[in-house]
C-alpha cells in the first residue's frame, strides 16, 4: 500500500432495475435512485461512488459526468468519479473539461478512471473504428496526461486533430485525480504505470491472487519511469445482506440475468447455481454474503495484493433499488468498521 488508510467505495453501472411489482422501471427512475444511493453513501462515510459510461439497454446511465453533477450538489464528502470513462471513444479536451467543472461543483472531489470499456457500442455510435482500437485509446491517455498539467499543450497524433499551444479551461482549485481501469493486462499496467496514474484493478473473474504480479510489475514500472508511489484499486462486484443464505438467495437471480444477457452475445454456457457458489466463495471474485463475510474476503484480497482502495460494485442486473440501498447501507456501517478492525489486527 501507499501508506495511507484503505479507501472502501462503491460502483455502479446503472443497472435497469425492478420495481416492487416486478415490473423494469424507466432509465429516468434508475437515475433518480442512483442519486439517492450515492447520498446514502455519503451519509454513511464511504469514501468514493463511481458511477460507470455505458451505451446499451441494459444500462440507464452514458453520461456518467451529469448523474455526478446531481450527486455533488447533495453531498459533501465523498469522492465522485466514473467506473469507467471510456476514453478510446470520447475527446481527451472534453472529457478533461466535463471533469474540472465536475470538480468545481464538488469542491475538489472529482476523480477519473479512464479505460477502454468492456462493450464496444460506444465506438460505431460516435465513429470510431475498432480497428484503430488500440491506437485510439494510447493516443487519448498521451493526451488526456497533458492535459492534466493544466498548461498549454502542444500535442500531435493520428487519431484527432493536432493541437499547437492550446489552453483548456475550467482550471482546477487543485489538480485532478485520475485512474485507469485495468483487466490485467501486462501492457495495459506498464502503460499506467508509464503516465503515472493510480491502477484500477477490475477483478469480476477468478481469484483475486493472479493479480499480484499484475501490481508488482506496476510498481516495478513506476520507479522506472520515475514516478513516486501510485495508489492500487480494486474493483469487484458484492451485495451484503443479513446472512450469507439471505445474500445468496436475494442476489443470485440477477446475477443469473446479468451473466446470461451478456453470455448470448459473447458465447458464455448458461449461468448456473453451481459456478454462483463458487463465485462467492474464496477463489471467487463475487463479494456476496454477511456483513462478517464480505468483509474478511475484502481484508484477504487487499493483504495480499497490497491495495490501497476496494471499490464494490453493488448493482448487478434487476436487482431492486431497496435491495441495493440495505446492502449500502450494511456496507456502510458494518463492513466498512469491521475491514478497518481486521486490517488493524494484522
Amino acid at each position: 500500500m501507499t501508506g495511507t488508510a484503505l479507501q472502501l467505495g462503491l460502483d455502479t453501472f446503472g443497472d435497469i432495475t425492478r420495481g416492487s411489482d416486478g415490473e423494469l422501471l424507466s432509465a429516468a427512475q434508475t437515475i433518480r435512485h442512483i442519486v439517492d444511493q450515492a447520498v446514502l453513501a455519503d451519509e454513511l462515510g464511504l469514501a468514493a461512488f463511481n458511477v460507470g459510461e455505458h451505451h446499451r439497454r441494459e444500462f440507464a446511465v452514458s453520461s456518467p459526468e451529469i448523474v455526478l453533477a446531481a450527486i455533488a450538489a447533495r453531498t459533501s464528502g465523498i469522492r465522485l468519479g466514473t467506473a469507467v470513462t471510456v476514453l478510446s471513444s470520447d475527446d481527451p479536451v472534453r472529457v478533461y473539461e466535463r471533469f474540472a467543472t465536475l470538480d468545481a461543483l464538488s469542491a475538489g472531489r472529482a476523480e477519473v478512471i479512464l479505460g477502454r470499456g468492456s462493450f464496444t457500442e460506444s465506438f460505431p455510435l460516435f465513429g470510431y473504428d475498432l480497428h484503430d482500437y488500440e491506437v485510439l485509446f494510447e493516443e487519448k491517455l498521451d493526451l488526456f496526461s497533458r492535459l492534466l498539467t493544466e498548461q498549454p499543450v502542444t500535442w500531435e497524433g493520428t487519431t484527432r486533430a493536432g493541437l499547437a499551444d492550446a489552453d483548456v479551461f475550467p482550471k482546477t482549485e487543485g489538480g485532478l485525480t485520475a485512474w485507469v481501469g485495468v483487466g490485467g493486462s501486462p501492457e495495459s499496467v506498464v502503460r499506467t504505470a508509464r503516465y503515472g496514474y493510480g491502477l484500477m484493478l477490475a477483478i469480476i473473474g477468478g481469484p483475486a491472487d493472479r493479480f499480484r504480479p499484475f501490481v508488482d510489475r506496476f510498481h516495478r514500472s513506476l520507479e522506472t519511469f520515475g514516478h513516486g508511489p501510485r495508489p492500487v484499486g480494486i474493483h469487484s462486484p458484492g451485495y451484503v445482506a443479513e446472512t450469507d443464505q439471505q445474500s445468496w438467495e436475494e442476489a443470485y437471480e440477477h446475477f443469473e440475468v446479468m451473466n446470461n444477457t451478456i453470455g448470448r452475445e459473447r458465447g458464455w454456457p448458461a449461468y448456473s447455481r453451481l459456478r454462483f457458489q463458487h463465485d462467492v466463495g474464496p477463489e471467487g471474485a463475487l463479494y456476496v454474503g454477511s456483513a462478517e463475510t464480505v468483509a474478511r474476503k475484502i481484508v484477504d484480497t487487499v493483504t495480499m495484493l497490497g491495495a490501497d482502495r476496494f471499490d464494490m460494485k453493488y448493482s448487478t442486473g434487476t436487482l431492486p433499488h431497496e435491495k441495493m440501498m440495505r446492502s449500502i447501507e450494511l456496507y456502510g456501517s458494518v463492513v466498512a468498521p469491521l475491514v478497518q478492525d481486521m486490517l488493524a489486527s494484522h
